[in-house]
């Protein structure tokens, strides 16, 4: 067996089905399964069992793919030090950040961070923020931008900016009406007043999902909402149609957007915003040059 093959049966163990996992390999279900077959046939040891509802791996599989895991994280790290020595002249460095919040700023990232290390490669990974912390626990991240506190990460996350929910409409919306105005001209409104309206919620496993319903619920806000699991991107483009009020991050407003935005209560609502490394003992010299770009990049964007 080589890294390929590792790379297969963890995929296997992660996926459950070997239909999912040749997709996300790229490669027939056929070829898959005869490589199980093969692998099994190799070490005289069934790895997985088969039912109507899939795979999953047997006790000694369990084990087998645990220890596979770790030669993999081994044979990166390995790598990542060899890197190191060439003083960072090539190699890759694995970054995650969500779809929505990338929008603004992943192309800054990228664009500052090639000026100064062309020859390293950045690998973007997209995905909600409770996802990234589950990749970085797995070793499979050398960098993300997550929401804090991070749940299981320990000491490896540090504060990039406090980041504003913002509710958001189309252009002149009534809800302007009912806001009020700050003493620094910000406009704010109260769940409650802006409940005649309906809402578009993104999903409960998002940070943003769950934000906004513990703030109807604390409220003790009688709300609607037609659609309560979309993307925070498609959420912002239904308020800006007109299709119901919206939450969003003040780090995701694009002003080009034409939206009416309004702090949520008179103080507003605030999630804090990290730059998370993995939990282990070594991290690459090309992962901690990339968490300092986007240290840099968020410091410019607040004017912290």
């Amino acid at each position: 067996m080589d890294l390929k093959d590792f790379q297969y049966l963890i995929t296997l163990a992660e996926e459950g089905s070997v239909s999912k996992a040749a997709d996300k390999l790229y490669m027939s279900q056929s070829s898959l399964s005869q490589s199980l077959q093969q692998y099994e046939s190799e070490l005289g040891v069934k790895l997985f069992l088969r039912t109507s509802k899939g795979i999953h791996p047997t006790a000694n599989g369990e084990v087998f793919i645990g220890h596979l895991r770790q030669m993999v994280s081994y044979y990166k790290q390995a790598r990542s030090e060899l890197w190191d020595n060439e003083g960072m002249k090539g190699g890759h460095v694995r970054f995650g950040i969500s779809s929505f919040r990338g929008e603004q700023t992943l192309p800054k990232i990228l664009k500052a961070f090639s000026a100064k290390y062309p020859e390293v490669h950045v690998d973007v990974v997209e995905e909600h923020s409770l996802k990234l912390e589950e990749l970085l626990l797995e070793g499979k991240l050398d960098v993300a931008v997550i929401a804090l506190p991070a749940a299981k990460l320990k000491n490896e996350a540090s504060l990039l900016t406090k980041d504003e929910v913002y509710l958001v409409a189309p252009k002149n919306h009534a809800l302007r009406e009912s806001a009020h105005t700050a003493p620094d001209g910000s406009r704010w409104v109260r769940l409650k007043e802006a409940a005649q309206y309906p809402f578009v919620l993104s999903g409960q496993s998002t940070i943003l999902g769950n934000i906004s319903r513990n703030l109807l619920q604390k409220g003790k806000v009688k709300y609607t909402a037609e659609h309560d699991d979309i993307s925070a991107a498609m959420a912002v483009s239904m308020a800006k149609a007109g299709i119901g009020l919206a939450f969003t991050y003040a780090s995701c407003l694009d002003p080009d957007d034409h939206l009416e935005t309004f702090r949520i209560g008179e103080k507003g609502v605030f999630l804090n915003l990290g730059v998370a490394l993995p939990t282990r003992e070594y991290h690459s010299l090309a992962a901690k040059a990339l968490r300092e770009i986007v240290c840099e990049v968020y410091r410019q964007e607040t004017g912290a």
